[in-house]
Order: structure tokens, then sequence, then C-alpha cells
């Protein structure tokens, strides 16, 4: 479930003691404020403001908070009215009413500034580089997709993107870093999010930055700048949310979406929102796994993109699956199938390639896996085999689902053979996600492991992947 804003009580920002806390940015002394006013832990601070509770600790000892993310995240968790942004140093938020269908009613702020995003952005890819504490301690918060979600329908997007910078920006430009994200979208298939993570945070920063701080381009070439650099920089995300880096993969999905809507690309935006909703599910968030992914259908819609509506049901089932509710994942999986056969291929982006039969017939099989019905989902995710053998990772995947089936349907030996093949590769791929799926795999086995291939398979994976998560 969503973590609620915290409810401080009547006059607490209009208190002596508060105002002059966040006058000087003394955030160490703003959460002890809010501890004593409101009975919330460390703990509870943390996960509304999206930090882990060791470093809510280690800023109430007294570490600076300067980032302005980071700022903004703690203002927006703690209901922080407008006035007190602005003390604090943050631009105010005018406040409307505007549910997305499938979310909660909220507060929603809009009129964000494009040159507010891509300082938050670049704030977060040098983060990122010098590998700061504060996102180490990030932690993964569903309410953290609530408001980046809402803010897509709401806020502007008639801002022009210009700017009369020192360095001339052009279509060259662009096409380098498209083919920069192309090349690191395969190295992030073939090997995992864990192979050249790094290497990608440090282009954002180093190469990408100075484009959009220093630039001088146009309108029609700044969003166009924009659209290529939220596309990377929502790759980054999936690679950290693919090492299991959950807070810092939200935050990377959350600029991504921003700089989307500031470029006024509907369609990558709903691939980000897919993406968000996939991710969400993933941790067991399966009701703002089916929220993001209502936002994705509607903005794919919107965009007239029908593939991106068939992704955005599939992962509207996946998370339908999660939850147990058969019938809503059954009606969501027919819409998607029903969708993508009537969907005109030939002009679909580059970063949509991957979304085809098998991609398809694998989320089938996660679906019916995660509802019991395991008959169902053997015939799918057999099928998903039929793949283009450059999704290394997705082959890996697709092998350990169906070993997991065959583990479900009583046949543990055939489960440890076809786990095997999925460990061979995994064990070639830096992939957080293909590691406990095999985990969970060889636990699933582990009532059988008197029965030799059994034992074998288990020892196999205790000795190639040791302690890797």
């Amino acid at each position: 479930m969503p973590v609620d804003q915290l409810q401080t009580p009547d006059g607490f920002w209009a208190r002596e003691d508060v105002r002059t806390a966040v006058r000087v940015r003394d955030i160490g002394s703003l959460f002890r404020l809010l501890a004593r006013h409101t009975g919330a832990s460390q703990t509870r601070i943390g996960a509304v403001v999206g930090l882990e509770q060791g470093y809510v600790s280690r800023v109430i000892a007294g570490r600076k908070v300067t980032s302005i993310d980071v700022l903004e995240r703690i203002a927006d968790g703690c209901g922080m009215p407008d006035d007190t942004r602005m003390s604090l140093g943050l631009a105010p938020r005018h406040q409307e009413r505007h549910p997305i269908p499938g979310s909660p009613r909220g507060d929603v702020p809009n009129d964000r500034s494009w040159r507010e995003d891509v300082r938050a952005a670049t704030q977060l890819w040098e983060g990122d580089v010098n590998r700061r504490d504060m996102l180490r301690q990030t932690v993964f918060s569903s309410a953290g997709y609530t408001l980046p979600a809402l803010r897509w329908f709401t806020a502007p997007t008639t801002q022009p993107v210009t700017q009369k910078g020192h360095r001339s920006v052009g279509q060259p430009d662009i096409d380098t870093i498209r083919e920069m994200t192309s090349t690191y979208r395969r190295l992030d298939n073939q090997h995992g999010g864990g192979h050249a993570r790094e290497t990608l945070a440090r282009y954002l920063n180093r190469e990408v930055t100075p484009l959009l701080t220093e630039g001088r381009y146009d309108p029609a070439t700044g969003r166009k700048l924009l659209a290529a650099v939220a596309e990377l920089t929502q790759l980054a995300g999936w690679q950290a949310y693919d090492t299991a880096e959950h807070g810092l993969a939200q935050r990377y999905l959350t600029h991504a979406l921003n700089l989307a809507q500031a470029a006024d690309d509907s369609g990558l935006g709903a691939e980000i929102l897919a993406a968000m909703s996939h991710q969400a599910t993933y941790l067991g968030h399966n009701a703002s796994g089916v929220d993001l992914a209502r936002a994705a259908r509607q903005t794919a819609q919107r965009a007239g993109l029908a593939v991106l509506t068939a992704e955005a049901l599939v992962m509207e089932a996946h998370a339908h699956a999660a939850a147990r509710d058969e019938r809503a994942c059954t009606t969501a999986l027919h819409q998607a199938e029903q969708t993508l056969d009537r969907a005109d291929r030939s002009s679909d982006p580059q970063w949509l390639g991957y979304f085809d039969e098998a991609y398809l017939s694998a989320k089938f099989g996660h679906c019916f896996h995660a509802l019991g019905r395991y008959q169902q989902a053997e015939r799918f995710t057999a099928r998903s085999l039929q793949m283009d053998e450059r999704y290394v990772r997705g082959k890996a995947f697709n092998l350990t689902l169906l070993a997991s089936i065959h583990a479900h349907n009583g046949e543990p030996d055939r489960a440890s053979v076809i786990g095997a093949k999925a460990l061979t590769l995994t064990s070639q791929l830096r992939s957080a996600r293909a590691v406990r799926y095999l985990r969970d795999l060889q636990t699933e086995l582990t009532a059988h492991r008197r029965r030799p291939a059994v034992r074998h398979f288990i020892n196999r994976v205790d000795v190639a992947l040791g302690q890797r998560r």
C-alpha cells in the first residue's frame, strides 16, 4: 500500500522552531520536531520521504542534506505547505484535484519547469557517479510514484524548451545519445543491468549534462534532446532495477518521466509508466502496479500507439495476477492479445523492439504461474522460448519460469534440467533479478533434494552464485 504523508498537527509549520529549522536547512532538527509532534519513528519518517532509517538517523545526528531533489522528497512526504517550501529554497506547489483512472484522489503539484527537471536529473547523475551515501540509502516507496504519475496528467507541457548557451547543440548530438542508448540497451539485454550501469551514469554526467546545461538550442531541438535524454535515463533506471537498487531505480524512472513530459513525448511517457508498474509489481506493491499500468494505458491510447496499449494491459494483468485477481487478470490479457493483433508495428519506436510474441507469451506465462494455473503457464512459457537469442537475460528468466512450472507440476528432475540451462545463462549475467528467480527455484526444489538430479542442481546454484544477489 502507498505510504501516506505525515499528518502534522495544526499550526506545526507556523512554529518558530520549525520555521527556523527550515530556514537554515537543518533537516536533522526538522526530523526531531516531526518525531516529537507526530509520534513518527525514524523508520516512519524514512518511509514517507524515501530514505533508509539509518540515513534518517545520521541526518538527525547532524549530517547535512543539500540535494534539491532530496529536499523536495522531504517536503512532499512531510506535506510541507508552499510558504514553508519557499523558505527551504524550493518552488511552491500550486495544487489542484485531478485523479487518474485507478488511482486515489490526491493533491497534485503542477506547473513544474523543465529547467527544474533538468537540474534535478543532473544532480541525480552526479550523485550516482560519486556514489553518495544518500543515494545508496534511498529506498523504494510506492507513494514515490503517485505524485509523478499524477503530475504526468496535470502539469502543462507547453513550455518552450530553448536555451542560449555557449555550446551549439544539434541533431548530430541527439543522434549520438540515441546510438549510445542503443549500445547500452544491447549490453543490458545480453549481460544484465550491472554490466554497464556505472558507465552509463558517467556518460550521463560527463557528456549529457553539458549539452543540457550549457547548450544552445531552439525549441524543436530542445524537445528532441530531452526525449533522447529521457530514454537514456529510463534505461539507467531499468539497469538499477535489475541490480536491485530499487530506490535509485525509482528516482531514475521518475526523472525520466519528468523529462519525457517536458519533451511532450506521450509514447515514451507510457513506456516509462509501464516500467514503473513492472517494478512496483515485482516488489509486491500490486495496487500501485495496477494504477501505474492503467496510467500507461491511458497515455498510450492518447499517443495512438496500440502496441504500447497492449504492453500496458499486460503489465496490469501481471499486477492483478500477483494480487490473485484471476478475473481481472484474464480480462486484461484478453484485451492485450486483441489490441496487439490490431496493432500496426511499422512505426514502432526503437525502444519498443523487445515487445514481440515471445515477450507477450512470457508475460502470459508469468500471470498464469502467479495464479497457479500451471498447465496454461507451461504452454505460454514454452512458446516464449522461441525468442530472439540476443535477449540473453530474458531467456534466462523464461527458462527459470518454465523450470518453476515443472517443479509445481511434480516434475522436479525435469525442473532441475531446465534450471541448469537457466543457471548457465545467469552465471554470465550481472542481474539480481535473474539470481532471485533461480534462488526461488532452488527453494521450491528443496523438498526434493534427496533426488540426485535435484541435489546436483541445488549444489551447482550454490557454487555458481555464492552470495550474489
